[in-house]
């Protein structure tokens, strides 16, 4: 399997981000080839990247340095997604 790079960017208090992290969790030993990189948006790199994506909704989800997600997430197009990168 091919190494995956998973950015998340996450707010204070973001419900929709706890979410998705909730499942990246309970799904992630299914995927021991993806690198998951936990970023708050009220840190400089945070900042940074919000700006860089034009991410104005959290959570970003950032796959191999590309946007997938602003806002919220497609469970089965996520996975989808994974399984297209990892090949």
């Amino acid at each position: 399997m091919k190494p995956v790079t998973l950015e998340v960017l996450a707010s204070p208090g973001c419900h929709t981000c706890k979410a998705f992290e909730e499942f990246w969790h309970t799904i992630e030993k299914e995927w021991p080839n993806v690198l998951f990189t936990h970023i708050e948006v009220t840190t400089p790199e945070g900042v940074a990247m919000a700006g860089k994506y034009m991410i104005f909704t959290s959570p970003g989800i950032i796959l191999n340095g590309e946007l997938f997600a602003a806002g919220g997430f497609d469970k089965e197009k996520f996975l989808a997604k994974i399984k297209e990168l990892s090949q």
